[in-house]
């Protein structure tokens, strides 16, 4: 992982509490299955034993992914920047379709954090790159798979 990538003060906080999670309760309790199953003797063939051992592989490496990730995130709290109404990483974004009249609000986030059905959407997704920079009451056009659509900015919030 080079350089900084962005991340809102809600996903930091997450990892943080994901890396507390992985380091007091699910080490220690995969620590202890291990001993639980060397207890039982014969480790050749004991499946008890090789799948703590494969949780602890996961649990470290997961433990050192999230480090990774803490440390080259550049924290981003949109309330704090000013931009003047303009969309920002990190903002909440109202829309309206032009075509069906549907509204959808949109918080755009780093990759790791998106998630459509929450929606938080990638900084990186069509949609999130055809409003970086826009205000609210711009009509933007994002070119999707289905072909061009049109979006007027309704609001834009900085929660």
């Amino acid at each position: 992982m080079s350089g900084k990538f962005p991340l809102t003060v809600h996903g930091a906080q997450l990892l943080r509490e994901e890396l507390q999670r992985l380091k007091t309760v699910d080490r220690p309790a995969v620590i202890a299955a291990i001993a639980e199953a060397r207890s039982h003797g014969d480790l050749s063939e004991n499946a008890e034993y090789d799948a703590a051992k494969e949780r602890q592989g996961f649990i470290e490496g997961r433990i050192k992914e999230v480090e990774s990730k803490l440390g080259h995130a550049q924290i981003i709290d949109p309330a704090s920047l000013d931009v003047d109404g303009r969309v920002v990483f990190g903002a909440t974004v109202d829309l309206e379709d032009a075509d069906s009249g549907n509204s959808v609000t949109y918080q755009i986030v780093g990759d790791d954090e998106a998630d459509i059905k929450a929606g938080k959407i990638s900084l990186n997704s069509p949609v999130a790159r055809a409003l970086i920079g826009k205000f609210g009451g711009d009509v933007v056009v994002v070119q999707t798979p289905g072909g061009a659509r049109e979006y007027e900015i309704l609001d834009v919030r900085y929660l």
